[in-house]
């Protein structure tokens, strides 16, 4: 990954597991990571990648960052809307690799299209299931939770 998309990714993550290893929360911390990754969201929001894989890396980032803030400037949504129409341009022309999966993951978080976890799981499939690194294993059970629970801020009665 780029340096920019990579930093906002890897800030965006930390975001999104910010205290599931146990460790305790502070708002403060919480608060400031917040701010952090929205503002540097925004700051990318307008740039594109020079290749295929550059662009997918962008797209990425600013997914999982727009996902992970609780801070919305009144535009998030249309934001979203946005990197999920630069994401439908770019996956087509992606490997079958990792990015591809994440971006695929990603944008199925968005809206639930059933093609998106089917193409994902159709390369995760070809993965060495014994040799997965630690990036597939996480990637793989995301998409699991994802699919498991289509509505994470919704009470569903059975």
């Amino acid at each position: 990954m780029n340096s920019n998309s990579s930093s906002l990714f890897s800030l965006a993550h930390d975001l999104l597991t910010y205290g599931l290893d146990g460790s305790p929360i502070y708002a403060d911390q919480f608060t400031r990571l917040n701010r952090d990754v929205y503002e540097r969201a925004i700051e990318l929001y307008n740039i594109h990648g020079a290749t295929a894989e550059e662009e997918a890396e962008l797209c990425l980032g600013l997914l999982v960052a727009f996902a992970a803030t609780i801070y919305d400037n009144g535009c998030k949504q249309e934001y979203i809307q946005n990197v999920l129409d630069r994401s439908w341009e770019v996956l087509p022309k992606l490997s079958a690799s990792l990015l591809k999966v994440r971006l695929l993951t990603y944008c199925y978080g968005e809206f639930y299209d059933e093609s998106l976890a089917k193409e994902a799981h159709e390369i995760i499939n070809t993965w060495d299931k014994a040799g997965l690194s630690p990036e597939q294993a996480e990637i793989a059970e995301e998409l699991k939770g994802f699919e498991e629970n289509q509505y994470p801020f919704e009470e569903v009665e059975e």
